[in-house]
């Protein structure tokens, strides 16, 4: 278990709507728990709705750290995605150009269309 730091608090305090500081808000720091620190408890807590609760957090630990895994793959994907579009919107856009060159019905003093480079 640890005390967040006043910036960690701030954030907290922002997410979930808690009143500041000013006008009836939390006076403390909060704690937190790691993941480490939730499966230490599982030793010491023995009611049925501790172990229980313990459980539940436990889950939301690992669903957490799945998802965490999942976001950077479709960070790396979208970083590929973006380079592969980028390839083909420029072939599209040279051929064009050809297109447009070679095309002797449209005015040379015609605006060109399109992304500048």
């Amino acid at each position: 278990m640890f005390q967040l730091s006043e910036i960690e608090g701030e954030n907290l305090r922002s997410q979930i709507g808690i009143s500041s500081l000013d006008y009836g808000g939390r006076r403390y720091l909060p704690f937190a728990f790691t993941e480490h620190g939730i499966a230490m408890l599982s030793g010491v807590l023995r009611s049925d709705i501790a172990i229980q609760v313990n459980i539940s957090i436990m889950r939301t630990f690992i669903e957490l750290r799945d998802h965490f895994r999942q976001g950077r793959d479709l960070g790396s994907e979208l970083i590929e995605l973006k380079q592969n579009t980028n390839q083909l919107f420029k072939i599209v856009f040279e051929r064009l150009d050809t297109i447009e060159k070679d095309d002797p019905i449209r005015s040379p003093d015609r605006r060109k269309i399109g992304i500048k480079t």
